[in-house]
């Protein structure tokens, strides 16, 4: 696994927690100067950068994930009641396409707002860097 997307393990691993996006940050922050060295932190942030897709579709299932998915889910759950209701098996297609679909689109909105958040904490670590060497030459 390369860096980029064991930094992106990390976030989902993250997200996970219910906490602020703030503390977030800061967890990561820590986990992320042990598993990367500053250096090699500009490349990887630039790998995830270049992963990132900037469509509008991206940015809605980012945003909105589960909003996106719920007519999947309905879809899905719609044609496991017709389908058991009225005996018909072709309406249980529907039940797996549209469970798929929106389990697809929840794992990928998943994936999105983890990078997002590597990219988020890389430049916190950037910014806090760059302020530690400001505060140097002042002294």
């Amino acid at each position: 696994m390369d860096k980029a997307a064991r930094l992106i393990r990390m976030a989902e691993d993250e997200l996970t927690e219910y906490s602020t996006e703030a503390r977030k940050i800061e967890k990561l922050r820590r986990k992320f100067s042990f598993a990367v060295p500053y250096p090699e932190q500009v490349t990887v942030r630039s790998q995830v950068e270049a992963a990132m897709p900037q469509n509008f579709l991206a940015k809605l299932v980012e945003e909105n994930r589960q909003t996106v998915a719920l007519p999947f889910w309905g879809i899905g759950g719609l044609g496991l009641l017709l389908g058991i209701s009225w005996k018909q098996p072709f309406d249980l297609i529907a039940t797996g396409v549209g469970f798929y679909v929106a389990f697809q689109i929840q794992k990928w909105g998943w994936e999105l707002e983890a990078k997002r958040l590597v990219l988020k904490t890389l430049d916190e670590i950037e910014a806090s860097v760059q302020a530690d060497r400001a505060e140097a030459k002042v002294e």
